[in-house]
């Protein structure tokens, strides 16, 4: 039980009929991880990866780097789920900007540590590896945002961009049912810029 509210308070949630076994608390390959961006458990015979993606700002600069070597871990991580066949997600906050289709206007991210050309190869490439990037893939044509600046109404306006993702292995793909972001303003004072991303998987 006690392991049970700690996942909770890191970030991931399962009814009560559930159990958490968690795996990994944070992302294998270095011991300079100083603040808590991966989770790692099972639920319900999948594997969950709750993550949140170094920002990587200002750019150039080491925390750029550092989000270059973040990503290379965690494509290395998760390319042993696909190896194995595994049912997994990864969700969160990938502080990445995929294409110029998911920001409001591109000219004006061009050398923010979110929309990088390395930063979008990265993306893609775990894309390549076999993940399903689960918003896209409902919504192939559609500008779809996760992030506004509420202090410059920019949600008004809908000139955001996508940070956030759910990705799901080549296990999981067919089973992608629906899904979407939350829009709904969870009151306006000191409410979060991100808006919560859902799916909907049919039953095994």
């Amino acid at each position: 039980m006690e392991r049970t509210k700690k996942l909770e308070r890191r970030g991931i949630l399962a009814r009560k009929n559930l159990e958490i076994t968690e795996v990994q608390r944070e992302l294998p390959g270095s011991e300079n991880d100083d603040q808590s961006r991966y989770i790692e458990a099972i639920i319900d015979q999948m594997v969950i990866c709750c993550l949140y993606l170094p920002n990587g700002n200002p750019y150039p600069g080491p925390k750029f780097e550092y989000k270059l070597e973040w990503l290379k871990r965690l494509k290395k991580r998760t390319g042993e789920f696909i190896k194995m066949d595994l049912p997994a997600i990864l969700i969160g906050d990938f502080n990445i900007i995929p294409t110029p289709f998911d920001v409001h206007k591109p000219e004006r991210w061009q050398d923010d540590a979110l929309f990088r050309t390395e930063v979008r190869k990265a993306f893609a490439a775990l894309i390549k590896k076999g993940w399903t990037d689960s918003i896209r893939t409902l919504f192939p044509e559609e500008k779809i945002y996760t992030f506004w600046d509420y202090l410059y109404r920019a949600y008004e306006r809908d000139a955001g961009i996508r940070l956030d993702h759910i990705l799901l292995s080549p296990y999981l793909k067919s089973r992608l049912k629906s899904g979407g972001v939350d829009k709904c303003v969870r009151g306006w004072e000191k409410s979060s810029d991100h808006a919560p991303v859902w799916i909907e998987l049919t039953d095994r």
